[in-house]
C-alpha cells in the first residue's frame, strides 16, 4: 500500500490511521529492533527486550520518500515517532503564509508531540527515511507505565531546550561566517559521511540561508570562501568534505 501522509492529514482515530500508514495490521514486533541501526541512541534505548517487544506492538516500521510530510502544523497530535533513517524538517507557517524551517532531525531523534493536544510544527522529510511510528495515545500511555521511558523523554526534552538556547545565541550574536560554520559542524556530527568523508547536506543553500536568517548570496560567498581557504572541499550540488575541522570549529566560535 502506498502511504499518502499528505492526504491523511486529517485521519480522526490513531489507531485506525496507523494501520492505514502500513501494509501490515500488526505491529512490527521485536525483530527489527536487533538489527536496528538507531537502537543504542533512540527513545527505546533503556527499554529492555520485553519492553521494546511490548512498545513495537504499538508501533509502526513505515517508509517516507523525500518531499512527504507526516505531521501537520496546528493539527491534532496523534502521532509520535522514532527516526530510523533519514532526515527531516521541522517547520511553520509564518503570518503572511512563508514557510519557516525551525529544526532539522536526523536518525535516532524522535518526533511528534508526546501529551500534548496540538503538533506545533509541520514534519517532512527532506530525503528518503524510516520510521517507527506510534499512535500518540497509545505512546502516552505505554510510557506512564514504563519509567524508563519517561525519563529518556524528559531527557530528551531538556536536550532540545539546551539546543535551543544555542540556536538563540546562533542567530542573535554568531556573524554570516560563524553561523555557517556551525551548521556545517553540526551536519557532520550527525549525518553519515561516505568513504571518502563526503556528507549530502539536505538543506539546499536556500534552506540554509532560512534557517540561519541570511540570504543565499551570502551563504554561497561564505561556503565559496570556506572552500578558498581549504577549510571545506566541495563534491556535486550537496556534497561537503570537512578537511580542516580544528579550523572550521574555530570559526564557528569567532576565532578567526
Amino acid at each position: 500500500m502506498d502511504m499518502r501522509f499528505d492526504l491523511a492529514q486529517k485521519a480522526q482515530e490513531d489507531a485506525a490511521f496507523a494501520m492505514a500508514a502500513t501494509p501490515s495490521a500488526k505491529g512490527c514486533g521485536g525483530q527489527y529492533c536487533d538489527r536496528c541501526e538507531v537502537r543504542d541512541q533512540a527513545i527505546c534505548a533503556d527499554l529492555d527486550e520485553k519492553q521494546r517487544g511490548a512498545l513495537n506492538r504499538i508501533g509502526r516500521r513505515v517508509t517516507l520518500q523525500a518531499g512527504q510530510t507526516v505531521m501537520w502544523e496546528g493539527d491534532s497530535s496523534t502521532l509520535v515517532a522514532n527516526v530510523i533513517e533519514g532526515t527531516l524538517k521541522l517547520s511553520t507557517s509564518t503570518g503572511d503564509g512563508r514557510e519557516q524551517i525551525v529544526g532539522v532531525v536526523y536518525a535516532s531523534d524522535f518526533i511528534g508531540r508526546p501529551f500534548g493536544a496540538r503538533t506545533p510544527h509541520s514534519v517532512t522529510a527532506l530525503t528518503d527515511a524510516r520510521l517507527c511510528l506510534y499512535p500518540r495515545g497509545a505512546f502516552d500511555g505505554f510510557a506512564r507505565e514504563h519509567p524508563a521511558l519517561e525519563h529518556r523523554l524528559l531527557r530528551r526534552t531538556l536536550d532540545d531546550l539546551d539546543r535551543t538556547r544555542a540556536w538563540m545565541l546562533l542567530l542573535g550574536r554568531k556573524n554570516a561566517r560563524e553561523k555557517v560554520a556551525t551548521l556545517l559542524l553540526d551536519m557532520r556530527r550527525r549525518l553519515r559521511a561516505d568513504r571518502a568523508g563526503v556528507i549530502e547536506l539536505p538543506l539546499s543553500r536556500q534552506q540554509i540561508a532560512d534557517v540561519l536568517g541570511l540570504t543565499i548570496e551570502t551563504v554561497s560567498r561564505q561556503i565559496g570562501e570556506l572552500k578558498r581557504m581549504g577549510v571545506i572541499a566541495l563534491a556535486g550540488r550537496r556534497g561537503v568534505r570537512v578537511v580542516d575541522a580544528e579550523r572550521l570549529e574555530g570559526m564557528a566560535e569567532g576565532e578567526y
